[in-house]
């Protein structure tokens, strides 16, 4: 966030806030929200929550590794009707699994990925591959996917073997899930393309607040 905000000449002050105290006004309240690696989550529903009303009230939000699960599940959830959509690091015996553990763990690798053609995503990163890194050991159900891709939530990067490791939401501001981390591959001068439109989103959203 710092990267891009020197790029963009504006100073950013990120609140770190623990799902365990997070308030819906803190989300009503936010510029833009990122979801951030590092689940299990101290309460899964909040962090759902969290996104439920980021989508739903056009709030910038960008999910990575952990955050791109949890879009899937609150999108299972609340937009395919699947109530008991469940992520197998929390219960790996639950009948509705929409994320499931991986049978080749990503963590430490770098993978090259391909992008929708017309994808926000793809305007962001201004070509349709790139390389990222991983860090994770859960991903998309794959007997879910179908259901994930016949729906709103839009697939628009997949790896090589056409697993699936971006979404977006088109029309929404900025709502973005991606199970790699962009900002590990983030440098001074060079912010990651995502989180510079993500940043550049906030800074909208937060204009337009201010003119209302």
């Amino acid at each position: 966030l710092t990267h891009a905000g020197d790029v963009l000449s504006v100073v950013i002050s990120p609140q770190w806030i623990s799902t365990a105290k997070l308030t819906n006004a803190d989300i009503e309240n936010s510029p833009g929200v990122i979801i951030a690696p590092g689940s299990p989550y101290a309460n899964m529903d909040r962090a759902i929550d969290a996104i439920r009303m980021a989508r739903e009230l056009g709030i910038p939000l960008l999910g990575t590794c952990g955050g791109f699960q949890h879009i899937i599940l609150e999108y299972a959830r609340n937009v395919l009707g699947c109530e008991d959509a469940q992520h197998a690091e929390y219960d790996p015996y639950a009948s509705d699994l929409f994320i499931s553990k991986l049978s080749c763990s990503l963590v430490g690798r770098e993978m090259e990925l391909n992008f929708v053609e017309g994808s926000q995503v793809a305007g962001y990163y201004g070509g349709l591959k790139a390389v990222e890194s991983f860090y994770c050991n859960f991903g998309v159900a794959p007997e879910r996917a179908d259901e994930i891709r016949a729906g709103a939530l839009k697939v628009v990067g997949s790896d090589t073997e056409g697993e699936i490791r971006v979404v977006e939401l088109p029309g929404h501001p900025f709502f973005v899930g991606t199970l790699y981390v962009p900002q590990t591959r983030s440098l001074p001068g060079q912010p990651h393309p995502l989180i510079l439109g993500f940043v550049h989103a906030a800074l909208s959203s937060q204009k337009v607040a201010s003119a209302s």
